[in-house]
This record gives structure tokens, sequence and C-alpha cells, in this order.
């Protein structure tokens, strides 16, 4: 099973292992208490896409289409990355992706993106079998 969750939501018993998908590392969460067991930021958007979604540095911000494109191109050099997260979840722990406070609309969140290529990955294993 695959969940995907803000990292500020609170964690729930089945949660499994929780792997902090965001380019940025959250301020003021000491590691002690941090709320995941990973933290894999080669698998959150780039700094310069995470800009273009916003519209920062005075630019319009670019449309979801656009950024899924962008954003699956970015992840495509992390296939070792997600196979080792397909491998967790063949193995039957539960994987809970955790993205942004600011990430409201799983479906508008490179969480949502990710998990889809998680489970691509598990498929492929499958027919491999």
């Amino acid at each position: 099973m695959i969940k995907t969750r803000r990292w500020n939501d609170p964690v729930e018993p089945d949660d499994g292992f929780r792997v902090l998908v965001c380019r940025y590392r959250p301020r003021g969460v000491p590691k002690a208490t941090q709320p995941w067991d990973a933290w894999f930021k080669e698998l959150g958007p780039s700094v310069a896409l995470h800009a273009a979604y916003w519209g920062k540095h005075g630019q319009a911000p670019i449309g979801w289409d656009e950024y899924r494109r962008r954003y699956l191109e970015e992840i495509a050099g992390e296939r070792k990355r997600i196979e080792l997260l397909a491998k967790l979840v063949a193995d039957g722990e539960t994987l809970t992706l955790l993205c942004s406070s600011a990430c409201v609309d799983p479906a508008r969140c490179h969480r949502t993106l990710l998990r889809g290529e998680i489970e691509r990955a598990l498929s492929f294993a499958d027919r491999a079998r």
C-alpha cells in the first residue's frame, strides 16, 4: 500500500515507512522529532521547477500539465530510488509519501505523480516474475 500525505498531517498507526519527498526540509522541525523515517529530496521537484510552478522571479506560473511533464522528466533519473521504494511495498511494507504542508490538493501534487511511478515500477516487477 502506498499512501500520500502532508508531512505535518498527524501520524497514523498504519503509515508504515514515512518518506519526505520535498526538495526543502521543513524549518523548525528538530531531527529528533521529525515525523518521517527518510528524506529523499531528489524525489521532490527541483528548485527551478518549484519556482516555475509558483511563478517566482517575476514569471507567470506554469500550468499543471507543464509541471507534470517536467517533474516526470526530472525523476526519470531517480529509477534506483523509485525501485527501492517499490521493493519496500512489494515486500509488504506500507509506504507513506510526505510532501509540503502547502500541498493541500493531492491531485495536483508531485507526491501523487511519484506514487504513480512507484506503482508502475511495482507493475513492471510483477510482469518480470
